[in-house]
């Protein structure tokens, strides 16, 4: 772990705060598709910060797993969890994502909300079931700047070319996409046989 990366992150959460009720939610790039996201099956939540979407999903029926670098949002992720009565659903760890997406079983949803590696970007897509929805958004040059952390005109369609567009969109200064894995044999169609996720 780049301690620089977590301690940053901790005085954030920190100085943020428990996480409001009425911000457990889908981000608001999202929102407007939320009939896209399933109602069961294993979901992952990528830099899951205080655990504001992996909440909601979970309330929505699924068992989610959230990765941050910081130690204080998984512990807020963890409080609103239990808060919200879905703490048997919710399991968040702290990961440093520099190292790669740690192995587990295939998701059926996958949250990655502004955080951009791409490195991560295979294993992002691999680890989908299939018919599973990646939601990906980044910041992006396309209404804004240049900056460091900011994509290029077209890179996240670029990238998971290989998925069925559900939706996408870039402007604003960000860049989001929602995407399926195909269902390649009658076989994939079904539920995928996995470990469970605890």
């Amino acid at each position: 772990m780049a301690v620089s990366d977590g301690a940053h992150w901790d005085r954030r959460y920190t100085q943020l705060g428990p996480t409001p009720a009425e911000a457990v939610g889908l981000p608001d790039v999202f929102a407007p598709h939320r009939a896209a996201f399933p109602t069961e099956g294993f979901a992952l939540d990528i830099a899951c910060g205080q655990g504001r979407t992996a909440v909601w999903l979970a309330e929505r029926g699924l068992t989610v797993l959230g990765f941050d670098i910081s130690e204080v949002a998984v512990e807020q992720a963890a409080a609103t969890a239990r808060q919200r009565r879905v703490a048997d659903r919710c399991r968040f760890e702290v990961v440093d994502l520099d190292g790669g997406l740690p192995a587990g079983p295939a998701a059926d949803v996958i949250v990655c909300h502004l955080f951009r590696e791409e490195r991560l970007d295979r294993a992002l897509a691999e680890r989908l079931a299939p018919g599973g929805l990646l939601a990906i958004a980044a910041l992006s040059e396309v209404g804004s700047a240049p900056g460091r952390y900011r994509v290029r005109q077209g890179a996240l369609t670029n990238a998971f070319a290989d998925l069925d567009v559900v939706a996408a969109d870039e402007g604003s200064g960000v860049a989001w996409l929602l995407g399926r894995r195909h269902c390649s044999t009658a076989a994939d169609s079904g539920a995928p046989d996995r470990a469970r996720w605890r």
